[in-house]
């Protein structure tokens, strides 16, 4: 029998927090459908973004359709390049996904999109996604800060490069066990804690169901 293989990617620096739990969650999910699976923590390996040196596209070339750069990430993308599924997750820092998820985005994606008029992809099959999300403002303000269009966008990217792709959003998350140790006063704490423990599991759960469905 053949066995699918999930990788899912923790875009977060913060390890056991928000984003590293609904990645696991998912994975979990991918899991329970018999996948085997792989968490990678994105912010132990040493990477940078695309450099655009179009080894990716060079005709003839022995990179053309894959990354070239020789770092951390280099296996990482090899090893996605062969998964069944692929998961995922990052909070929002200056209404943007981390600094590192960006660069793992470029990298993964632009390998395979090409300037040809007869094919728009490299990638010969399509591996299906979820993309997790975690951020402090609360669910009503996402489309006038931006962020609807924006996670739209990064589906879109997947969707035609990779292969179909959903998103989760999880929404006013829990940022500190102690929020009198920092200058955050503009934050319910109260209200933050009582979200994170009845709201934030349903996230959990939706992250399990769709890391399932991955899965056929």
């Amino acid at each position: 029998m053949f066995e699918m293989k999930t990788i899912a990617i923790n875009g977060s620096p913060r390890k056991g927090w928000n984003t590293h739990i609904l990645v696991e969650e998912a994975l979990k999910g991918a899991a329970s459908r018999g996948s085997e699976t792989e968490l990678i923590n994105l912010y132990d390996l040493n990477f940078k973004g695309c450099i655009s040196c179009f080894a990716c596209k060079k005709l003839g070339g022995k990179s053309l359709g894959r990354c070239a750069a020789g770092d951390d990430l280099k296996p990482v993308l090899d090893r996605i390049h062969g998964c069944d599924a692929l998961i995922i997750g990052s909070p929002i820092y200056i209404s943007e996904v981390t600094a590192s998820v960006r660069a793992l985005v470029e990298r993964l994606t632009f390998q395979y999109i090409t300037y040809s008029k007869e094919k728009k992809t490299f990638l010969t099959r399509r591996i299906p996604s979820l993309l997790l999300y975690t951020m402090n403002i609360p669910e009503p303000a996402l489309e006038s800060a931006g962020y609807t269009a924006k996670f739209k966008a990064y589906e879109d990217l997947f969707d035609r490069v990779l292969g179909p792709a959903k998103t989760l959003i999880s929404t006013e998350t829990w940022q500190t066990t102690d929020y009198s140790k920092y200058e955050m006063t503009m934050f319910d704490e109260p209200a933050r804690k009582k979200r994170r423990e009845e709201v934030f599991p349903q996230h959990k759960q939706k992250a399990f169901e769709l890391g399932a469905e991955l899965i056929p």
